[in-house]
């Protein structure tokens, strides 16, 4: 059964090149669990980003990413003031979360980004599992990718380390954290 979702779009052959993240038609998320029951979910209004992609030599393809931690939006306006808070994110200390590829692998249409993630001025790497969901030219004329990805990290090995016992037993927010990459980028004129 189609859900609308799936729709099929016109293969390009090659897609390498220069891109700029399309942000109107991407989302970068995250889901946590609360208090050891539920999953809160949430995600960055603002970012930019640009891809290289090199379909021959995937080695040489590269992403960077920036994101405006102040654009967290999780549908909880105190829940989003603790996470920009001294707490959590720190926004006001550390306005920015960065990433930058050091190395990509390419395995059919599944791609390994390997990169710097800059959280609070801890960098460390990370790696995320992307698919190439597809390509397509517009309306406009333009050359449109999209891919998807995830990756689970450990919140504190940033600095995330705010937390609150309950009385049950766990802990208020779990540690383990997924990112979530809906990406669609515009190659560039």
């Amino acid at each position: 059964m189609s859900t609308g979702f799936d729709a099929p779009t016109t293969a390009i052959d090659d897609i390498s090149g220069d891109y700029t993240l399309d942000v109107s038609h991407s989302r970068l998320g995250f889901v946590a669990r609360h208090a050891m029951v539920t999953k809160v979910r949430g995600q960055f209004g603002a970012f930019t980003g640009t891809a290289t992609i090199d379909e021959a030599t995937p080695s040489s393809s590269k992403v960077e990413l920036s994101i405006d931690v102040a654009s967290i939006e999780t549908g909880s306006a105190d829940r989003d003031g603790h996470l920009k808070s001294a707490d959590f994110f720190d926004a006001e200390t550390y306005p920015t979360i960065t990433f930058r590829s050091t190395d990509v692998q390419r395995d059919g249409s599944g791609w390994a980004v390997t990169g710097d993630l800059t959280i609070k001025d801890v960098t460390k790497p990370v790696t995320v599992e992307f698919e190439h969901t597809g390509s397509a030219r517009d309306p406009f004329g333009n050359l449109r990718v999209g891919f998807e990805g995830e990756t689970t990290i450990n919140r504190k090995d940033w600095g995330l380390t705010w937390n609150a016992a309950l009385e049950t037993g766990g802990v208020l927010v779990s540690e383990k954290i997924k990112l979530e990459f809906d990406v669609s980028a515009i190659q560039n004129a």
